[in-house]
């Protein structure tokens, strides 16, 4: 938007602390290649534009917003002579995209001084060139720090979450070949036994009465109950005692299976009834066979089932496997990271998972939404942890307009009140040196804003911080990269 022109005052311009050391001929050059122009209260310039020029207040007030979703987000307003806005990057030529990283608007009649992008550019150069090169230094450094330092986060992260899926991997797995070794030797248990049985005389009924309870007691192992402590105590008492009382030696190392099996003392009856008093004990052996072999058929189940989920969930997390953009379901994301970080989450800390199951798809970025969720879920993870008493997670997702709300509440100390306006800068951490580098946030907030065009933002009180991620539920095309400014 252009303002209407005015007289450059040489005086005016002097007075400014921006401009205050400069000589005399230099004010005379800055009249000369740039200009005064008065805008009345509305928009100077837009977020995303071409940067053209260099303002400088010389009255009025102006106001500078960046854009964050659909909400235009203040981030200064003054009213003192001097600020400056727009191209104040020029120096660095086209080794930067040019553009204003801010919107620029005025609430009252201001006059500024407008200096082109280029005349900007050659001045500084000119008459600062010690400077320029120390402001280039500044810049382009801090840049391939915070790349550097980015991708070593990144790392760490991925360290981190491998440990852990490696400690949650190896858990079922030697569990699964634990249950392996064991099934070996009651099948070889079971061959044996059965080898006795048909040596002895058994007639073809009891036989099969026999392998007809054996089924059945299969059948029950996979619906037999959980019991309560004292009552698998009491079920074990009463089958022991049956065991004894027909003469079946060492009865109380077979109750806590048949208990486990969901056996009782009427079920032992129908093994009695079928079979011949000498050979019961033989039957009930081999019975004890059949009911270890699917108790540890269901534990390899259980623990193949469980490598199984971890893997799903590590190829849902790292999204290897799909477009970088996509039609993503935010509860399967929040589900897979909360699965990678279970190891760091610790005993102490219980998870509640409040969702809204009824919300829609988003289009996304998944692998980058899992890494703010994990940055997330880590910081809160490392607040709770400094308390030393048990603590609460909460991942709660929610509609909230025309934005989808995803919410990471816990209840550790809070977030001091003197930090609070610097929690999203990049390099800083309240973590110890080497735990933290401090870019956890600032990421998270570049992949929810610049990204997603959404919004992230934190509420906090002692025993309640709330970490807000606010996603549009509808997108047109993925948004283009972006630079770094």
């Amino acid at each position: 938007m252009n303002g209407r022109p005015m007289p450059c005052s040489r005086e005016e311009l002097g007075s400014l602390f921006l401009f205050e050391k400069l000589a005399a001929d230099q004010i005379d050059r800055l009249c000369r290649e740039g200009r005064v122009e008065e805008f009345d209260p509305g928009p100077v310039y837009g977020e995303g534009d071409d940067a053209t020029c260099f303002y400088v207040l010389l009255e009025g007030t102006l106001v500078l917003s960046r854009r964050i979703g659909e909400y235009d987000v203040e981030i200064n307003r003054s009213s003192e002579r001097g600020v400056y806005a727009g191209a104040f990057q020029a120096y660095l030529g086209d080794r930067l995209r040019q553009v204003y990283n801010s919107s620029l608007r005025v609430i009252e009649p201001s006059r500024f001084f407008v200096l082109p992008a280029a005349a900007f550019a050659a001045i500084m150069r000119e008459w600062f060139p010690m400077a320029v090169h120390l402001l280039e230094g500044l810049f382009f450094g801090t840049k391939s720090t915070q790349e550097a330092v980015g991708q070593r986060e990144r790392l760490l992260a991925l360290g981190s979450l491998s440990a852990g899926l490696t400690h949650e991997l190896n858990n079922p797995a030697t569990a699964a070949v634990r249950a392996t070794s064991a099934l070996r030797e009651r099948v070889a248990g079971m061959r044996h036994k059965l080898g006795l049985i048909a040596a002895r005389p058994y007639r073809r009924e009891s036989l099969e009465a026999l392998i007809n309870v054996a089924e059945r007691t299969a059948e029950r192992v996979a619906k037999a109950a959980t019991l309560s402590p004292l009552e698998a105590a009491d079920r074990e008492d009463a089958l022991s005692d049956w065991l004894d009382d027909h003469g079946i030696a060492d009865g109380w190392q077979l109750a806590p299976t048949f208990v486990q099996a969901g056996l009782d003392a009427d079920w032992l009856d129908q093994i009695a009834a079928a079979v011949d008093a000498d050979t019961l004990e033989g039957a009930v052996r081999w019975l004890n066979y059949t009911v270890e072999t699917e108790l540890l058929m269901n534990e390899i189940e259980d623990s193949t089932n469980r490598v199984s989920a971890l893997v799903t969930a590590a190829k849902q997390y790292s999204q290897l496997d799909r477009a970088p953009h996509q039609v993503a379901d935010v509860h399967e994301l929040l589900d897979s990271t909360l699965l990678m970080v279970s190891a760091k989450i610790g005993p102490h800390i219980t998870v509640v998972k409040d969702y809204d199951r009824s919300l829609p798809k988003i289009p996304a970025y998944p692998s980058e939404l899992n890494q703010v969720w994990t940055n997330l879920i880590d910081n809160a993870v490392s607040a709770m942890n400094s308390t030393g008493t048990d603590e609460t997670l909460t991942v709660r997702t929610a509609r909230d307009g025309d934005h989808l709300l995803v919410e990471f509440c816990d209840t550790g100390p809070g977030i001091p009140a003197e930090i609070r306006d610097r929690v999203f800068d990049p390099f800083f951490t309240t973590k110890p040196v080497g735990d933290g580098t401090g870019l956890g946030l600032d990421i998270s907030w570049r992949i929810v804003a610049n990204k997603h065009q959404g919004d992230l933002r934190f509420q906090s009180v002692p025993g309640d911080t709330r970490f807000q991620v606010r996603l549009p539920l509808a997108s047109a095309e993925p948004p283009p990269p972006q630079e770094s400014s």
